[in-house]
């Protein structure tokens, strides 16, 4: 959500970083909305003003005896009365249609972050690793001998419908090892809090970090009106919501291991096989809250700790930097690592390390003391997948396949898999 008051002081500031996201014309209606607003607000209070003079007077005419000024004077007051009332229900209405508005708006991307309409305007900062070389033809995860007992698509879609998956034996437990290893990495070598949170909230957590009102479609609600979480960013964000946090108390560091689930709304007919996008998955997820001058090096910070990750599992990478036209709603700039996965040749995406500045924080109210006194400030937030365990599973199956289709696991994993460092073609560990 975005501060009326700076779009007020600078609007032509504001309208320019919106028009590098494609909107045009919207300050225009911000500005004609808060102006009406305003209007109402000063003609309600000019009001007041009048019924409280004529009431004054009403009372001393009636002191007096007068009744004929009396009765005319409380006609007065009954008549402003419903004028304030019908100002302020007016006032109250536009107010609401602004708060529609602003909160609608995505947020303004910094000016380093590359403009740009879609994927192909992403600009890579960096790789790690390189591809290994193949003497056979490689594979998709779902297709290699050793993966395929233990990735049952056919029962997921009994159970569930399209894109759900049952996973069993080894490859459930490489997918839980994968998690277990990424949370103690980042708690042990990173400093981040181990925490849980519930995968079911209430409807003003989802508008705090962005995902209501507007993409309510990509979510799923339950007949009691809870949400289940696309990620773990909503619940670690909201632990702050409406909170007034000390200075001292920032940056506050949380990693969770979850349980996501998103109803992938406009992705029809886009990685339809695999397990590659799915509507229930597993997330180890990242975030941050720092005060207005720390959000950028802790966003450089926090994309180490997703690329540290790859890199413990010896799975090459690249990062990039998303332009305008590709980057979420809520971000100022976003960093994605992409992983290497030989069986489609290419990169994908498995790990998005957002910085939204005040943007959610104006929506929750979280705000913290600067060290120095004065008056509150609004957190600046941070999230990031370190990283999404499925696609990790992806990553280490295909990219540690064999010619004879067992696969050969990352060193990092063998103490989670009781020393087990290969998976066998037929899908026994090692």
């Amino acid at each position: 959500m975005h501060d009326i008051r700076a779009i007020r002081e600078n609007p032509e500031a504001f309208e320019t970083a919106l028009s590098r996201r494609g909107l045009t014309g919207v300050t225009a209606q911000i500005l004609s909305l808060d102006e009406a607003r305003r209007a109402r607000i000063a003609a309600a209070e000019t009001a007041q003003a009048e019924q409280n003079r004529a009431s004054k007077e009403a009372g001393a005419a009636k002191g007096r005896g007068d009744e004929a000024a009396f009765e005319r004077l409380r006609a007065q007051v009954g008549q402003a009365k419903a004028d304030i009332a019908a100002m302020q229900t007016e006032a109250e209405a536009l107010d609401a249609q602004l708060r529609d508005l602003l909160m609608g708006i995505p947020n303004l991307p910094l000016e380093t972050v590359p403009e740009g309409r879609d994927e192909d305007d992403n600009v890579e900062l960096r790789r790690w690793g390189s591809p290994r070389a193949l003497d056979f033809a490689p594979r998709e995860h779902f297709e290699i001998p050793g993966v395929a007992a233990g990735m049952d698509f056919q029962t997921g879609a009994k159970l569930s419908g399209s894109r759900f998956v049952v996973l069993k034996g080894a490859v459930a437990r490489i997918h839980r090892a994968l998690a277990q290893f990424m949370v103690d990495l980042h708690v042990d070598a990173h400093g981040l809090e181990e925490t849980w949170t519930p995968v079911l909230v209430l409807e003003p957590m989802m508008v705090g970090t962005g995902q209501l009102p507007k993409f309510g479609e990509d979510s799923y609600k339950t007949r009691e009106g809870y949400w289940l979480i696309p990620t773990a960013e909503v619940t670690l964000t909201n632990t702050v919501h409406g909170d007034l946090l000390e200075h001292a108390a920032l940056p506050r560091r949380m990693v969770a291991h979850s349980q996501c689930f998103r109803s992938e709304a406009g992705s029809a007919g886009r990685d339809t096989t695999g397990m590659l996008r799915q509507h229930q998955f597993e997330k180890v997820e990242m975030v941050s809250i720092t005060d207005a001058d720390s959000g950028l090096a802790e966003h450089d910070r926090m994309t180490r700790c997703a690329e540290a990750v790859l890199e413990a599992l010896e799975l090459p990478y690249r990062t990039i930097v998303l332009c305008t036209g590709d980057m979420g709603a809520g971000a100022r700039i976003t960093h994605d690592l992409e992983v290497w996965l030989p069986g489609q040749d290419r990169y994908r995406e498995i790990s998005s390390v957002s910085y939204c500045g005040d943007y959610q924080a104006r929506r929750m109210n979280a705000r913290y003391r600067p060290a120095g006194g004065g008056k509150p400030d609004f957190v600046h937030t941070l999230n990031g997948s370190g990283l999404a365990v499925g696609r990790a599973l992806i990553a280490v199956l295909e990219n540690g396949q064999q010619a004879d289709g067992s696969v050969v696991l990352p060193a990092v994993l063998h103490p989670y898999l009781r020393g087990a460092g290969r998976l066998t073609a037929d899908g026994r560990l090692v």
